[in-house]
Parts: structure tokens; C-alpha cells; sequence
């Protein structure tokens, strides 16, 4: 596993606590796992999300995400709807361990933009990584 300086972190992307990033463009958001979190979970070979179309609040979860070692769910950091899901990853689920930044899970029209404010900053998420 890579040592905290050895992460790849991308600046003015919001962060949550269950290591996933979200960025803002339009009235949509797109939603990823983070460098850590891909790292810690090891060869990702499996991804499954929700359906275009869903109407989820934040904190509900939106999908799981298998590795060689552990099924981890997925949680969404906003409420909102779905409105894409990242099929490229159907058939290459490993594209998340490469660029786990270009490579998001779901993007989402949010009901409430405001609950972005409530997430992460760059800073605030490597001081939460660090404890």
C-alpha cells in the first residue's frame, strides 16, 4: 500500500469520509473513489452501481465495488438523480485502479447543491487521511 505522499490527490474536488470525490460541472456532479481508497482495496474486478433514473438521498448507497480482497459499499455523498453511470467500467472494472479520478462511477443531478458545501476539502481530507 502507498504511503500518504505517494497518493495522487486532485485539487478542487470535494472529498467525503468514506474516501470517495465529487466534482461539480453544470448542474450535474460526478461521483469516483479516490486514489486511497482504490489503493487500499487492490485489484478492483467488479463494479456495480445504481440505474439511471434513481432517486437517492445522501448517505444511501448507490452500489458496491469488488476487489480481489473485500466487496465495499458505495455511498452517495449528495442526494440526487442519476442521471449516468459509468458503463465503461462494465467490462473494465480495472480502470479505477489506473486513474481512479478519470474514471467516476456516477454522475448525478443534485436536489440540494447546497450539501456540496458540507463535503470535504482537499486539505481537510488529507488531514483525515493522516489520522
Amino acid at each position: 500500500m502507498k504511503e500518504l505522499s505517494e497518493l495522487i490527490f486532485v485539487e478542487g474536488l470535494r472529498y467525503t469520509d468514506d474516501h470517495e470525490w465529487v466534482t461539480a460541472s453544470g448542474d450535474t456532479v460526478k461521483v469516483g473513489i479516490t486514489d486511497y481508497a482504490q489503493d487500499q482495496m487492490g485489484d478492483i474486478v467488479f463494479v456495480e452501481g445504481p440505474e439511471v433514473g434513481d432517486e437517492l438521498k445522501k448517505g444511501d448507497e448507490f452500489g458496491t465495488i469488488e476487489s480481489v480482497k473485500a466487496v465495499s459499499e458505495l455511498y452517495l455523498p449528495i442526494s440526487g438523480e442519476i442521471v449516468a453511470v459509468n458503463e465503461d467500467l462494465d467490462d473494465a472494472p480495472e480502470a479505477v485502479n489506473e486513474d481512479p479520478y478519470k474514471n467516476w462511477l456516477v454522475e448525478i443531478k443534485p436536489s440540494d447543491p447546497s450539501e456540496l458545501e458540507g463535503l470535504l476539502t482537499l486539505e481537510a481530507y488529507k488531514e483525515l487521511l493522516k489520522g
